[in-house]
């Protein structure tokens, strides 16, 4: 963006859908900032590396709390652009009703978009009706966490079918294991890799990869 030749740059605030975190957005926000613009990705309460547990978020307000505040922070005449993906777009229409002042655009990528004067949860009830209800779930599973009050959290649980089939898609199998990298011979050279000192640390209540294996496999890097 332009005006009378010099670069505008822009503060952008992104917001992940549910089962995500900000991570989703390295790729997005590496572009913003090579471009110059100023990015804030937010990791809302349970989600990604927040300190938050699921199951303490009371209220939809608590777990808006960051982007509300992210928005609040924006410095006297200055608005922020807003990027909400998937159930974002709630979160993005609470923040743009508190502080609409400091927001210059709102951007809502495939995400539920509120009407005025309508709850914000007519789009969700609209989207469980629909005729692709039925089968939306697949393999996720809803329960419930006892939290010690009298009010038991919910909990949606997200298969693999469903991640590989309506989530992830358009996403490419991972490839680290089989890439150059990892296959090639010589990669670790004795010279190099060879010359640095190692320490291996066998953890003996390990479950995925047993003690005795750790032993096992660490054994002929020390030959």
């Amino acid at each position: 963006m332009e005006n009378n030749g010099k670069k505008l740059r822009h503060h952008f605030v992104l917001v992940h859908g549910l089962c995500h975190g900000a991570w989703c957005w390295y790729k997005v926000a590496t572009v913003l900032e090579s471009a110059g613009h100023g990015v804030t990705a937010l990791d809302l309460p349970g989600c990604g590396a927040s300190a938050v547990r699921a199951e303490e978020v009371r209220s939809f307000e608590e777990y808006s709390r960051p982007l509300l505040r992210a928005v609040a922070a924006a410095p006297p005449g200055e608005k922020v652009v807003l990027v909400g993906h998937s159930f974002g777009g709630h979160n993005l229409a609470l923040a743009m009703e508190a502080h609409p002042e400091k927001v210059a655009v709102a951007i809502f990528v495939s995400a539920p978009m509120p009407v005025a004067g309508r709850p914000m949860s007519a789009i969700l009830e609209q989207h469980l009706q629909g005729d692709s209800a039925s089968h939306s779930f697949l393999d996720c599973t809803f329960g419930i966490v006892e939290t010690g009050s009298e009010d038991p959290a919910e909990t949606f649980l997200v298969g693999p079918e469903w991640m590989s089939q309506r989530m992830y898609q358009l996403s490419p199998p991972e490839m680290f294991l089989r890439d150059e990298a990892m296959t090639g011979e010589k990669v670790l050279t004795e010279g190099r890799y060879g010359a640095v000192t190692r320490v291996f640390v066998v953890a003996e209540e390990d479950k995925t990869w047993p003690a005795e294996e750790q032993r096992r496999v660490a054994a002929p890097a020390w030959r």
